[in-house]
């Protein structure tokens, strides 16, 4: 039994593939590197240089490595860019998403887990989410999501295909030293980046309609989302009935601006953020529950916000120099 994980070379991606790996399960990874790091994929893990676009690529991956399930995590996962390049995102998140499951079906794979996004629901009108609330996603970035976890939606019907969507919003932290998010665009590595090199942090937008000003958002260890996806795999595997979507969140958020607080007492860096514009696409807040993940998914808040900004401030700091803080927007 070998699963497929696509963006396998990412920061979420290789924390899931460490995961399953620690499971017990092969793993293969397909990514075409233009985000993710050849080195988060551990030795002994074949890693096919390829974009899901490349229809046979993805085929002879699946043939060769002989896949039973696929976790699919790849995509354009830029909220703010995907509003300035929206055939980009949808390329690469939707005509992608159709090239595999193409690739999948004609395999005969009938698993998939998709990695989706809390973005797909804009700004709710509720203080907390859960899987009922409506979907206003309000980027590109958001838009795609929904249309992937459509997509598996009609799959499924037409072939039987047994699938489950997570979705989830801030992924942070790190599991291990080597390992560590290189975005240009996630606040952590942002502004671990900028106190690293002595440079002021900025906060994006101090005008939302919140108690400080500043984006809430939840706020999850990468770990425990890394986890969720393996149990979800292993569901599958089993031919347990899984819901079509989960919410991993922690029904609670937290403001950036606090966020800001706990990276100057784990860093003990003395800095006050500067005020900076707002993002396009940026809702106010998503805060999610994630109750019915803690049933079917084991799912639940295994780390405190402060050990998330000491694992994410320790791999910072690991990776010293090396670490790619110019790394390009595909």
């Amino acid at each position: 039994m070998t699963w497929l994980v696509t963006g396998g070379a990412g920061y979420i991606g290789a924390h899931v593939v460490r995961a399953l790996r620690d499971a017990g399960t092969e793993v293969v990874v397909i990514d075409d590197l233009s985000t993710g790091l050849q080195r988060f994929v551990p030795a002994g893990v074949p890693l096919v240089r390829a974009n899901l676009l490349d229809g046979a690529a993805v085929r002879d991956t699946l043939a060769t490595h002989r896949v039973t399930g696929v976790i699919h995590i790849a995509g354009y996962k830029f909220a703010g860019e995907s509003v300035k390049r929206p055939l980009h995102t949808y390329a690469q998140n939707v005509s992608a998403m159709v090239t595999l499951l193409e690739a999948t079906t004609e395999a005969g794979i009938d698993k998939v887990v998709f990695s989706s996004s809390a973005a797909t629901y804009g700004t709710p009108d509720t203080e907390v989410v859960d899987e009922a609330t409506a979907t206003t996603p309000e980027s590109p970035y958001g838009e795609s999501k929904l249309i992937g976890e459509w997509l598996l939606r009609d799959v499924g019907r037409a072939t039987g295909l047994r699938h489950t969507s997570l979705r989830y919003f801030n992924v942070v932290g790190s599991g291990s030293d080597d390992l560590f998010d290189v975005s240009p665009f996630n606040l952590f590595p942002k502004v671990f980046d900028m106190l690293y090199r002595g440079r002021t942090p900025r906060i994006n937008g101090t005008d939302y309609p919140t108690p400080d000003g500043t984006c809430i958002r939840d706020y999850v260890h990468v770990s425990d989302i890394a986890l969720a996806h393996v149990v979800a795999a292993e569901r599958l595997t089993a031919g347990q009935q899984l819901e079509p979507v989960y919410n991993l969140g922690s029904g609670t958020g937290t403001s950036v601006r606090e966020i800001m607080t706990a990276m100057r007492e784990v860093t003990d860096i003395d800095f006050e953020p500067e005020p900076a514009p707002r993002r396009p696409g940026d809702p106010a807040r998503i805060v999610a529950t994630g109750e019915l993940a803690a049933r079917d998914l084991d799912w639940a808040m295994r780390h405190s916000l402060t050990e998330m900004v000491a694992s994410a401030w320790s791999a910072r700091q690991a990776a010293g120099t090396e670490y790619p803080s110019s790394a390009p927007v595909p």
